[in-house]
């Protein structure tokens, strides 16, 4: 006699898990509802629960951030959104919630009955929620007035008062499109906002860069917020192509955005629970008193240079590849670019096509992965015209994205990457044989860890690896021990005759800039900005969970750190911003699990 297992259908199992987990967390069972997670698993929110940006592991993890975040959150109204999927053995859910203060929405991921991630996210605050849709502003009041002003005059009026007669709530400084995009969910949450900016003209920091700089990502990945690309945008945007939309998106979205200025000095009041900020706008210094300051100076801000011996006696140009005017001018020169990341590869490609005899210096070993296999091995089921025709919205794709904890991340993409080597496997011999040092990040994950944990060591490849497996750009391995007046030379004695030095050599963490403007004493306090804690190399552990001070709460009362890349700006801009603006309306904003400062620099 045989007997059959009958297993409940995943719907049925997810609606059971959910009202379950209902029903422990409107009684406050915070241990009740941790059991409901599988011993190995992680609960990831933003905001909803924590008013942070946190990953908890295992059960003990749950029940205590449960504990301490329960009384106050009040969470309720757990319901599905839409037909749940099963794969493998993982039913899979969208989820919509609300808490006392705000509603959110989230992913569940059950395995046998238990839930092994768990994403929750806060959309928006009860009573502020933002003029879109259906709640759109009319734009005009109809009928007649004597007292009526237009659009235009309103605007002027702002311009005229905000940073004068009127203080603004936030100041966001940096006005790249981390900054441009901050201030825009600001606006819409109706916070008084300036977004103050070196460069006079919104998309300068884009028109500077070398001429062949584009966009390595793909359009359907570097939507901003609100405003996506229309449908004839290119797919890898020309820096004076997003440059042209950055300042379009200024205008359009009614930001107040101080171009021509630079942030001298900041201090924080802890009495008055507020910066004084000094600028230098156009030539004139001004001081500014807002509650909160963002630092959205960018993970490409603060250019690390090598300082080598000899420098100050070279003849020819030297300069960082932040600095790299382009190619025009160095026809028939003899160019040394220092690295072998991304810069680096585009600057050596573009001196190429100018007819430079180029080098490239390789000190450590780069990730290379070909853009058409990136896109579509690793982009293409979320960021792509075929994800979209699919029903995948960017803010569904973002939403996916982010419902993997990064304690997970690196073992499901080490399967990418596998799929990837395997597929380009000829690129590859031909990349190495040339004498390239090629590596796959430390445990085989590839490209998006390596940029999750220390934002480089990697190259897109648009074209430059072709020349440099054929021997076009020159490669020399090694390390740079000096300059001539006209070499660059290694520390085993090669010299390489140059007429130009670029130095590729990458960017230092956000809090350089914090030391700059406020304090050493402040940006030690804060901590390290980017990485994960891995152990990996320029990533030091211990594991963090989560990009250390990135767009949540610091060490620093009122000090926040905005940035990434575009996918990452426009997704985590929300969460900063609800963050900002539960502040600002004097909503208890009770912190968990603020996080360890374990490396100052």
């Amino acid at each position: 006699m045989s007997s059959t297992v009958t297993r409940t259908p995943i719907p049925a199992e997810i609606d059971q898990w959910l009202s379950g987990f209902d029903e422990a967390l409107a009684r406050g069972d915070a241990k009740g509802a941790a059991e409901m997670f599988a011993p190995e698993s992680f609960w990831r929110d933003l905001v909803a629960f924590t008013w942070n940006i946190k990953t908890v592991e295992g059960q003990a993890g749950v029940r205590d951030m449960l504990e301490h975040t329960l009384a106050h959150t009040k969470p309720r109204g757990w319901r599905v959104t839409e037909e749940p999927t099963s794969a493998d053995g993982v039913g899979e859910a969208w989820l919509e919630f609300e808490t006392e203060v705000g509603r959110g929405s989230g992913h569940l991921r059950l395995v046998d009955g238990k839930a092994w991630t768990l994403l929750t996210a806060l959309d928006e605050l009860k009573g502020y929620e933002q003029s879109l849709g259906r709640r759109r502003p009319k734009g005009v009041a109809h009928g007649a007035s004597p007292d009526r002003r237009t659009w235009l005059e309103d605007r002027r009026r702002e311009a005229e008062e905000l940073g004068f007669t009127t203080q603004p709530y936030v100041v966001i400084v940096g006005g790249g499109q981390g900054g441009i995009g901050l201030g825009a969910r600001l606006r819409q949450l109706e916070i008084p906002t300036i977004v103050v900016e070196r460069n006079a003209r919104p998309g300068d920091s884009w028109r500077k860069r070398y001429k062949s700089l584009c966009l390595h990502d793909p359009v359907w990945y570097d939507h901003l917020p609100y405003v996506k690309f229309p449908p004839n945008w290119p797919v890898f945007s020309p820096k004076d192509k997003i440059a042209d939309w950055l300042e379009m998106y200024t205008r359009v979205m009614e930001l107040s955005y101080w171009g021509s200025t630079t942030a001298k000095r900041a201090r924080y009041d802890e009495g008055a629970g507020e910066w004084t900020l000094l600028v230098e706008r156009a030539g004139e210094e001004i001081t500014l008193r807002p509650k909160q300051l963002v630092m959205a100076t960018g993970m490409s801000g603060r250019p690390h240079t090598l300082r080598l011996p000899g420098a100050e006696r070279f003849k020819g140009d030297q300069h960082h590849s932040s600095a790299h005017p382009g190619p025009d001018g160095y026809r028939g020169k003899r160019a040394v670019v220092i690295g072998s990341n991304n810069s680096a590869h585009d600057i050596c490609a573009a001196l190429w096509e100018h007819g430079a005899d180029v080098t490239m210096v390789q000190r450590s070993s780069t990730h290379v992965v070909r853009s058409d296999t990136l896109m579509e091995i690793a982009l293409g089921a979320l960021y792509s015209e075929e994800a979209v025709a699919g029903g995948m919205s960017t803010e569904k794709a973002d939403m996916t994205f982010a419902s993997i904890p990064y304690r997970i991340m690196a073992e499901l993409q080490i399967p990418v990457y596998a799929q990837i080597r395997e597929r380009d496997a000829d690129f590859y011999r031909r990349l190495e044989a040339a004498g390239f040092q090629h590596d796959w990040g430390e445990d085989g994950s590839g490209l998006f860890m390596k940029y999750l944990r220390r934002a480089s060591g990697y190259y897109i490849d648009v074209g430059a690896s072709e020349l440099v497996a054929s021997g076009e750009i020159k490669l020399q391995p090694g390390q740079v021990d000096h300059l001539t007046k006209d070499a660059v030379v290694m520390a085993d004695g090669a010299e390489l005759p140059a007429d130009l030095v670029v130095y590729a050599t990458g960017y230092e963490s956000m809090n350089g800039f914090v030391a700059d403007l406020i304090s050493t004493e402040v940006a030690d306090r804060v901590g390290k900005v980017w990485g994960l804690g891995s152990g990996t190399t320029k990533d030091p552990g211990p594991w963090e969970g989560e990009q250390r001070n990135m767009w949540k709460p610091t060490h620093q009362q009122g000090l926040w750190f905005h940035g990434g890349n575009l996918h990452q700006s426009r997704h985590y801009s929300l969460y900063l911003a609800l963050q900002l603006k539960a502040r600002a309306e004097g909503i208890d904003t009770p912190v968990y699990g603020l996080q360890e400062v374990h490396h100052t620099h």
